[in-house]
Order: structure tokens, then C-alpha cells, then sequence
């Protein structure tokens, strides 16, 4: 599919980051957009951008939906389908995520089910529930974000990872079992899985929103225990007030979007020129390339303090590692 003027594109996760700049720059080339977010706000604002640099005729919908909830996705395809009038769609973009529940040990079981709900099972129940629009188009794609996650479990030695990296090594996993499925019995459906490494979004302050620990919402208690994760990690945070640890998350939260290597624009660029070229593995940013590349040579090591040590001496994930520890 390398032409995607008159298609119809259903994106995950469109209210910011890479959903926001797929829905971009689809729309500029005049794809139809069904976008669905927990935020309405910025999926206003998404839609808005969209329009002012879309063709004139291209319809871009948005729907609130949590894509845990596979009702609620059911929901979602009903009312693109019906909104959109036609009983297919071309493209579906699994881009929607969170982070949270790193600790299998530690962490509340509704923090990690709940990231391992939104990564995973919104990937699995979005292909599900847009199957049979995805077979009653004439050509179509696939395309589900994993991450460097999906290869390498870690963002660092004193972090747990584990709702998300569980998640995103599924959805890679899945991705790759389809390309045979799909061969056999849907030939005209293709699927690529998106790998980034770091991109530049707001995923660390969305991640808090959605699990309600963003630094408002922290009770003493649950800043006195972040207080102490941070000062394990070998920060003077000793002394800082509560005020001043929300701010230190806020701080950390807009570290990560606006010091990555790789923006949103740049991210949602390459992942459409790889499905226009009909790639099905996508790696985004030359971290992620990195990373993949270390973890192939020496898998045995990937997850021992000194490979991550030499990684970041090298001048990779420096900015992963300080922005995700304890306070995201």
C-alpha cells in the first residue's frame, strides 16, 4: 500500500505523540482518520491540526475509548464504521500504551494488569474486534507498536520493567506469528511491529494520569516511598519537600519528551514510509537500532549492570535511563 489518499486509518493512542503524527500526516495525504484516546481535549486538538493541513473531503472522527476494556473497543469499531459509512478500513495503528507496574514484586496488581491490559490486550482486542473490516477491504495493514522492550527487558539497572516489557514482547511476538497467518488465509492484509527506541512524547505524564499517580494525586505516603526509591538510586532527595518530588516528576516527565533523540514528527515519519515500503519490522530511532544490534551480540550479558554502564558510556539511552527511574 503505498498510496494512502481516499483509505481509511484507525489509530490508538491519537491524541498525542506518535498517534497525533500519524494522524498528521496521514491526513495530509488525504487519508480518512478514526482516532480514539482517554482524552478528548487533545484529540480535539489532533483533529483540529489534521484538517488544517488535510485535502479538502479527507473526515478525520474521534472517539473516546479505553482499549482495556474490550467492550469498549467493540464500541469503537461500531461507531467508525457507522461515522465513516463503510463496513472496512485499510489501515489499523495499535500505537496506544502506558507505563507503569515495573515491579512484579512490589507494585499493585491493578498498576501492572492494568499496563499490561492497555499495551497488550489493546493490541489484541483492537485486531479482533477490526478483523472483519480489515478483511472486507480491498488491500490492508497491520501495525502494532511494540518497543526496544520487545527485545530487551530493561531501562536500567535499578528500574523493574516488567508490565511493560511483558506487554511489548507480545505484541512482537504476535506481529511476527501473524506475517504467517496472514499469508495463509488474508493475503491482502499485511502487518509490520514498530519498535522505537526513545521518542519524544508524553507518555510518562499520560502513563501517571491513567493510573492515577501523577504527582497531584500522590498521597505523603506515596511520595515518602518515592523519596526513598530516588535515593537509592543514588539522588540527594533526602531533604526535598513533597512539592519539590511532584515537581522533580513533572521535571523528569519533560525531560523525557523534549531531550529525545528522536521526536514524534520524526517517529511517525518513519513508521509510514516503512509501511509504504511494505516493511514488516520497523525500528524507530538509531537507538533503537543500537540496542538491538548489542542485545544480538551478546544476549547473555543484556541484562548485567556493565552492559547497561557501557551502553550509556557510549552516549546511548543516557536520556531513558535519568527521565523512567522510580519518580515515572
Amino acid at each position: 500500500m503505498t498510496n494512502f489518499q481516499g483509505r481509511l486509518a484507525v489509530i490508538t493512542g491519537g491524541g498525542a505523540g506518535m498517534g497525533r503524527e500519524l494522524a498528521l500526516q496521514l491526513a495530509a495525504e488525504g487519508c480518512h482518520v478514526a482516532m480514539c484516546d482517554l482524552d478528548e481535549a487533545n484529540m480535539t486538538e489532533t483533529r483540529r491540526l489534521a484538517l488544517a493541513a488535510a485535502p479538502a473531503g479527507t473526515r478525520v472522527s474521534t472517539h473516546r475509548c479505553d482499549v482495556s476494556d474490550a467492550e469498549q473497543i467493540a464500541a469503537f469499531r461500531d461507531a467508525v464504521l457507522s461515522e465513516h459509512g463503510s463496513n472496512h478500513i485499510h489501515l489499523l495503528f495499535n500505537n496506544a500504551g502506558i507505563g507503569g507496574g515495573g515491579s512484579f514484586v512490589n507494585d499493585p496488581v491493578a498498576s501492572w494488569e492494568k499496563t499490561f491490559s492497555i499495551c497488550w490486550g489493546g493490541v489484541y482486542h483492537c485486531c479482533r474486534a477490526f478483523l472483519p473490516a480489515l478483511l472486507a477491504a480491498d488491500a490492508a495493514h497491520i501495525v502494532n507498536t511494540s518497543s526496544i522492550n520487545g527485545f530487551w527487558a530493561s531501562i536500567g539497572p535499578q528500574t523493574p520493567h516488567t508490565a511493560y516489557c511483558a506487554a511489548k514482547f507480545a505484541v512482537k511476538g504476535f506481529s511476527e506469528a501473524l506475517i504467517t497467518d496472514l499469508r495463509i488465509n488474508a493475503p491482502h492484509i499485511r502487518v509490520s511491529v514498530v519498535m522505537p527506541g526513545h521518542i519524544g512524547t508524553s507518555i510518562v505524564e499520560n502513563s501517571g494520569k491513567v493510573l492515577g499517580r501523577s504527582p497531584e494525586q500522590l498521597s505523603a505516603d506515596e511520595i515518602g516511598e518515592l523519596r526513598d526509591q530516588l535515593a537509592a538510586s543514588g539522588l540527594p532527595v533526602g531533604n526535598l519537600t513533597d512539592d519539590a518530588i511532584r515537581q522533580l516528576i513533572h521535571q523528569r516527565a519533560r525531560e523525557f519528551r523534549d531531550n529525545a533523540p528522536t521526536s514524534a514528527v520524526q517517529a511517525a515519519n518513519i513508521i509510514i514510509e516503512g509501511v509504504r515500503a511494505g516493511c514488516w519490522r520497523i525500528l524507530v530511532g538509531d537507538d533503537a537500532a543500537i540496542v538491538d544490534q548489542l542485545v544480538r551480540n551478546d544476549p547473555e550479558a543484556a541484562y548485567e549492570p556493565e552492559f547497561i554502564a557501557r551502553m550509556v558510556e557510549q552516549g546511548h539511552l543516557q536520556q531513558l535511563m535519568a527521565s523512567t527511574g522510580p519518580a515515572a
